[in-house]
C-alpha cells in the first residue's frame, strides 16, 4: 500500500487529468488530422484502414465459413484459428525482420500485402478444417511481416515528434473504428450477398493497399551492416533487455493483454450469462469500450505535448487493474440498470486507459532504437506484445468457465496491478528517457 500510494502522488504531481481538461474537444480533430498534409503518410494511413477494413470483413467471413463447414464445433475451428494467429504473430514477426533487414520496406511491404490477397483468393473453396489452419497461418504471417514494416516506415517518413504523435492517435483511431465499422459493413452487404463475397472485399482491400504502399515515396534506407542471423533475429529482444523504458513497455503490454482478456473474451458472458440482457447488448458494451479508447486516442497529442510518456502511460498500466477490480465487483452485485450503467463506464475507463498505453509506446520504440535497428525492435514489440495474449486469453477463458467472472476479475486484476508495479518500479524518472539505448557500434562488434 505504501508503494501505491507513493505511485498516486507521483501521479498527481505530473497533473495528467489536469493535462487532459485542459485540451480543447472542439480543435482535437483538426489538431490530429493535420498530419495527413504529409501527402506520403496521408497514402499510408489511406492503404492501413483499407486493408484493416479488408481484415474485418474477413473475419466475419471466417466465422460463417466455419460453421458451414464445422457446424456446432465451428467455435473449435475458430478457437484454433485464432492460436494460430497468435502463434504466427509471436513466431514469424522476429524471423522476418531478420531475413529481410537488408531489403527496402516497400518490396516487404507489397510482398505481403499480395501475399494477403492470395490467401484470401483460396479461402472461399476451402473445404475442411486443416485447410483453414494452413490458410489463416499463411495470412497472419503476412500480417505478422506487414505490421511491424508498416510501423518502422511512418517515423521516416514523419521524423518530427508532433506529428509522428498525431499519426500513432490516427493509427490507433483507425484500429478502433474498424473494429466497430467492419461487423457494420459486413451485416449490411450480407443482406444483399452470401458471406463468400465478402471474401472479395477482403481481396480488394489488400490490393488497393498494395497499390497506394506502391504510389508512395519511402525515404532512402539506411545501410545496414552485414551482420550474423542470429545476431539479427536476437536484436530486437537484446535491445528491449537494455532499455529501462523498453523492459517497462514490455510490463505494460501484460497490462493491457489481462484487461483486453476480459474484455474479449468474456464481455458475451457478462452480458448474456450474467447481466441476462439481450444479444444487441454485447455490441453496445464493446462500442462503449472502443469510445473510451477513442476519445483518448483523440485527446493525447496535445497532452503529451505537455506532459512526458511515462506518467500518461503509467497512470492508464494503473488503472487498468482498478477497471478490473471494479467490474468484479459489479458482477458480484444483483443485475439491475445501475450495474448495467456501472458495467458501461468500466468498460469505457478501461477502453480509455489501454488508450493511454499503446498511443504513445511506439515513441518509446523510435526513441530507443536507431534506424539500422528499428524494424527489429518493432518486430520485437509485435512479437514479445501478442506472446502476453497467448496467456491472458486462455487464463480468461479457462477461469471464467471454471470458476466465475469475478474470480476471473480478481485474478486478472491481481496479474496486471504486478506488471504495472514493474513497470513504474523499472521506468523510474530522472534520466533522460534516451540515455539507455544502444549504440549503433555495439551491434556491429
Amino acid at each position: 500500500m505504501h508503494r501505491i500510494g507513493r505511485v498516486a502522488r507521483e501521479l498527481r504531481g505530473k497533473r495528467i487529468i489536469t493535462g487532459f481538461a485542459r485540451v480543447q474537444s472542439p480543435s482535437l480533430g483538426s489538431v490530429v488530422l493535420s498530419v495527413l498534409r504529409n501527402g506520403s503518410y496521408a497514402k499510408l494511413f489511406s492503404a492501413q484502414v483499407i486493408a484493416l477494413l479488408g481484415t474485418g470483413l474477413l473475419t466475419v467471413a471466417l466465422g460463417l465459413l466455419a460453421f458451414d463447414i464445422a457446424g456446432g464445433n465451428a467455435g473449435i475451428v475458430l478457437g484454433t484459428a485464432l492460436t494460430i494467429k497468435m502463434v504466427a504473430y509471436v513466431a514469424v514477426s522476429p524471423v522476418v525482420a531478420a531475413v529481410t533487414a537488408h531489403v527496402p520496406r516497400k518490396a516487404v511491404l507489397i510482398t505481403a500485402d499480395l501475399v494477403r490477397a492470395a490467401v484470401a483468393i483460396g479461402l472461399p473453396f476451402v473445404t475442411d478444417a486443416w485447410q483453414i489452419y494452413i490458410l489463416i497461418f499463411l495470412l497472419q504471417a503476412a500480417s505478422a511481416t506487414f505490421t511491424p514494416a508498416f510501423q518502422v516506415v511512418i517515423p521516416e517518413v514523419l521524423p518530427d515528434e508532433r506529428e509522428y504523435t498525431r499519426a500513432l492517435s490516427l493509427s490507433r483511431l483507425a484500429y478502433d473504428l474498424e473494429s466497430l465499422l467492419s461487423p457494420m459493413i459486413a451485416a449490411a452487404l450480407l443482406t444483399v450477398t452470401t458471406y463468400n463475397n465478402l471474401f472479395v472485399g477482403t481481396i480488394i482491400g489488400f490490393l488497393a493497399s498494395t497499390l497506394l504502399v506502391s504510389f508512395t515515396p519511402f525515404p532512402k534506407m539506411a545501410f545496414v551492416p552485414p551482420t550474423r542471423f542470429i545476431d539479427r533475429l536476437t536484436r530486437g529482444a537484446r535491445i528491449f533487455w537494455l532499455s529501462r523504458e523498453l523492459r517497462a513497455l514490455l510490463a505494460m503490454n501484460l497490462v493491457v493483454a489481462a484487461s483486453t482478456a476480459m474484455v474479449i473474451v468474456n464481455t458475451v458472458v457478462l452480458v448474456q450469462g450474467v447481466l441476462a440482457r439481450p444479444q444487441v447488448d454485447v455490441a453496445v458494451m464493446l462500442a462503449v469500450y472502443g469510445a473510451g479508447s477513442m476519445m483518448v486516442a483523440l485527446a493525447l497529442p496535445p497532452v503529451l505535448d505537455k506532459f512526458a510518456d511515462r506518467p500518461v502511460m503509467i497512470a492508464g498500466a494503473l488503472i487498468l487493474p482498478v477497471g478490473l477490480l471494479a467490474s468484479g465487483a459489479l458482477i458480484n452485485i444483483q443485475p439491475s440498470a445501475a450495474v448495467w450503467a456501472g458495467m458501461l463506464a468500466v468498460w469505457a475507463i478501461l477502453g480509455m486507459a489501454i488508450s493511454m498505453i499503446l498511443t504513445p509506446s511506439a515513441r518509446l520504440l523510435r526513441r530507443n532504437s536507431v534506424e539500422v535497428d528499428r524494424p527489429a525492435v518493432f518486430a520485437a514489440q509485435f512479437s514479445l506484445s501478442h506472446a502476453c495474449f497467448i496467456l491472458t486469453y486462455p487464463l480468461a477463458g479457462a477461469m471464467g468457465a471454471a470458476f466465475g467472472l469475478p474470480l476471473t476479475a480478481l485474478t486478472l486484476a491481481a496479474l496486471g496491478l504486478v506488471a504495472a508495479l514493474l513497470a513504474w518500479s523499472t521506468w523510474r524518472p530522472g534520466k533522460p528517457e534516451n540515455s539507455q539505448r544502444p549504440s549503433e557500434e555495439s551491434w556491429s562488434k
